[in-house]
């Protein structure tokens, strides 16, 4: 199964992304250095993030797959800094 998710952290900031293997431990590869900037050391102690599955095929290509991503992450502004931990694709 290949899937979309969402990641969503204590800030409701999102992460979109891709997993062509269906893992359930796999929580994307966003920036870390991003995501740490908007949290506090103290706010690390307790962390609790929420991945949702958006999208889910058991046929589609790689190629599909990579095009759905992209979807998701403008519809849902992802790749907007005061949205979501996306830097790509660029913000227009």
């Amino acid at each position: 199964m290949k899937v979309i998710y969402k990641i969503t952290y204590p800030n409701e900031k999102i992460y979109v992304g891709k997993d062509l293997t269906d893992s359930i431990n796999y929580f994307g590869s966003a920036n870390s250095d991003v995501i740490s900037r908007d949290f506090t050391r103290e706010q690390r102690r307790d962390f609790t993030i929420r991945k949702e599955i958006l999208w889910e095929s058991e046929t589609a290509s790689d190629v599909e797959v990579n095009q759905k991503e992209i979807e998701y992450i403008t519809a849902l502004r992802a790749n907007d800094p005061a949205i979501g931990y996306n830097r790509w694709p660029k913000l227009r």
